[in-house]
């Protein structure tokens, strides 16, 4: 029973084709190539008006040197926002339950932040690892606490993602499973379960949103902190 649950996050295979590969590239195909009218179409307006909503609000409290980020951290919330909500559909497979792939995400840019800090502010970068007027026997133990602090947030980044996407499709997984079971056996019962399962399944269309918003947001804060 416990394989069966966590099969669903093996990544299938399709004539020999891992369909992880497919997951990832499909979401780019679903958003239309700018246009060269003078009026673009609805889906085209909706698109612009999120790139530039999400651009203002991510980008307004960062200096002009973190601005270079906007098309990285724009695409990358577009991507995760896809494929948290594809893979919420009937026969999906959800890439971002893959621990691999969040920390193949999480840590170049993390490691992008910290080096475009020390290259451009190399004083305050070294600075955050020992704050202003320790005393003498802590300085050894804080900049271990803060070296340690650095370099655990990718890992924060990468098994946040996994771990709310997860356990929000394994508790889908198990309410669905229970729905069918006590269909024939206690069916007021049942309608109740599959109440629960719809509104469980509201709440991981919100989980997956904030989710892909939160990775992008704390990304946009390490770049602030550097910038």
């Amino acid at each position: 029973m416990t394989l069966n649950l966590f099969n669903q996050f093996a990544s299938p295979f399709l004539l020999g084709i891992p369909l992880i590969l497919v997951a990832t590239i499909f979401p780019w195909f679903l958003f239309p190539l700018p246009s060269n009218r003078w009026l673009p179409n609805r889906l085209i307006a909706v698109q612009t008006w999120f790139s530039k909503t999400f651009t203002k609000q991510i980008f307004t409290p960062i200096g002009l040197l973190g601005h270079k980020w906007a098309l990285i951290l724009t695409s990358l919330m577009i991507f995760l926002l896809s494929i948290n909500l594809l893979g919420l559909l009937p026969y999906t497979f959800t890439p971002t339950t893959q621990l691999s792939m969040n920390l193949g995400l999480a840590v170049p840019l993390w490691l992008a932040t910290v080096l475009i800090g020390f290259r451009n502010h190399p004083t305050a970068s070294l600075g955050h690892f020992l704050p202003e007027g320790t005393p003498t026997p802590l300085i050894p133990i804080l900049i271990i606490i803060e070296t340690i602090s650095l370099f655990i947030r990718p890992l924060a980044l990468g098994v946040r993602l996994t771990a709310n996407l997860t356990a929000g499709h394994l508790l889908i997984q198990l309410i669905s499973t229970a729905t069918l079971t006590l269909l024939f056996l206690s069916p007021l019962v049942s309608s109740l379960t599959f109440i629960t399962l719809l509104l469980l399944t509201i709440l991981e269309i919100a989980v997956a949103m904030i989710q892909a918003y939160v990775f992008v947001l704390l990304l946009s804060l390490y770049l602030q902190e550097n910038t």
